[in-house]
């Protein structure tokens, strides 16, 4: 077991390791000249060949990337080229509020998800079951964006429950947030709700057609004791992994929803970052959210193997 985990450890150590040579090599090849851009009306030759300089862009992009990994490795992401702050203190607060609204997001989806997901496989065929799935497939098919409008419209402006912007400060309280950031989280369940429920449905229904289930209900247990007591934990291993990468979602896809509300976490930065071409924020935006994803997926991988001996061996 122990092995199995090391090695799946290893693995995701070199995907984090592809992944940085990606969104260093994408930040590298964007046309134009970066020092120009970032001088822009002052951008006379001299001026451009100092900021090249200053930036490194006369050196090799190998040395430049080995020095910006080993920088990164250790929490330096070097500073920003619109404002020349630490890029690691003014990502800190923006990452923290990304955090929150996943949590936030995830504490009340996974657990709706996943009973749901029971309950609609312990009725299957009945009324409950058809407008669940309908409901659940109507979700997937809007994009969270569309969502986000949809509720800003009838939500925000026409009910006037909610702000329509989420404008989430540092001295806003725990509740505060929780307010603010409603309209956002709730696009993000929505969207994952659906998936979730939908995969819980499938996994529990397929373990219900084995033969010591079977066997259950010829014991006369009623339908739910054999569902929750029987079929769920044996169907834990996919449950787990479609959890988990509606959970790396939920940090990695939250650009879009944060752009809508204007939520002023770490998508929105890598956002502006991007129209302002800050390539230090851009690169520290980018691996943080693709070690998100990689480590969630490794989490997910290592919990299969926990829930279900029978992925520990080969066969």
């Amino acid at each position: 077991m122990l092995k199995l985990v090391l090695r799946r450890a290893a693995l995701g150590v070199m995907t984090l390791w592809a992944a940085s040579v990606l969104i260093f090599a994408g930040t590298q090849i964007l046309p134009g000249d970066l020092a120009q851009a970032v001088l822009q009306n002052n951008a006379t030759p001299e001026n451009v060949a100092a900021m090249r300089h200053e930036l490194g862009l006369d050196r090799p992009a190998v040395e430049r990337y080995v020095e910006w990994l080993g920088n990164a490795a250790q929490g330096d992401f070097g500073k920003s080229l619109v404002n020349q702050r630490d890029v690691a203190q003014e990502l800190a607060p923006r990452l923290y509020n990304t955090l929150f609204l996943a949590v936030y997001a995830a504490l009340i989806a996974v657990p709706l998800a996943l009973v749901l997901g029971v309950l609609t496989a312990a009725f299957q065929g009945r009324a409950f079951d058809h407008i669940a799935n309908a409901a659940t497939l109507f979700a997937i098919s809007l994009p969270e964006y569309f969502l986000g409008y949809l509720l800003i419209k009838w939500v925000a402006l026409y009910l006037g429950w909610f702000p329509v912007l989420a404008n989430v400060a540092p001295e806003t309280g725990f509740f505060g947030r929780l307010y603010l950031s409603f309209l956002p989280m709730l696009s993000l369940v929505l969207v994952i709700i659906a998936h979730m429920m939908r995969m819980t449905r499938a996994s529990v229904l397929a373990v219900m057609a084995s033969p010591y289930i079977e066997m259950a209900f010829l014991k006369g247990l009623p339908k739910w004791r054999v569902v929750v007591e029987h079929a769920l934990p044996n169907a834990l291993a996919p449950i787990i992994n479609v959890v988990a990468l509606n959970l790396a979602y939920l940090i990695v896809g939250v650009v879009v929803i944060e752009v809508v509300f204007v939520y002023p976490g770490l998508g929105q930065s890598m956002v502006d970052a991007v129209s302002k071409r800050d390539v230090p924020v851009v690169q520290a935006c980018g691996l943080i959210f693709a070690a998100a994803f990689i480590t969630l997926n490794m989490v997910a991988d290592i919990l299969a193997l926990v829930s279900n001996p029978r992925l520990r061996h080969p066969r």
